[in-house]
Formats: C-alpha cells, sequence, structure tokens
C-alpha cells in the first residue's frame, strides 16, 4: 500500500512539474486517500495485536 502511495505522488509531482494540474492534483487526491486508509488500517492492526497479546 506505501508504494501505490508512493507512486502516485511521483505521478503528481511529474505531472505537475510538466504543468498538468488537474492530473497532479487528482494524483496527490488518490495518494492521500490511500494514505489515510494505510493509516486506519495500521491502527486496527496494532489494536487486534494489543488484544490478543
Amino acid at each position: 500500500m506505501l508504494r501505490l502511495i508512493l507512486l502516485f505522488l511521483v505521478v503528481a509531482l511529474i505531472a505537475a512539474i510538466f504543468g498538468f494540474g488537474g492530473i497532479a492534483a487528482g494524483a496527490a487526491g488518490i495518494a492521500k486517500i490511500i494514505f489515510y486508509i494505510f493509516i486506519v488500517l495500521l491502527v486496527i492492526s496494532l489494536l487486534f495485536r494489543l488484544i490478543r497479546g
């Protein structure tokens, strides 16, 4: 999942450098959503580990 985030961030940066603002904003938005999903799954995983011992 982190690879996807980094991939979309790189795409956003490259698109921004070449002046494609819409594509850059879209890729950055997708990276942001995937990052938040990753954080939620990480917290859930840590909570289950604490409960199980």
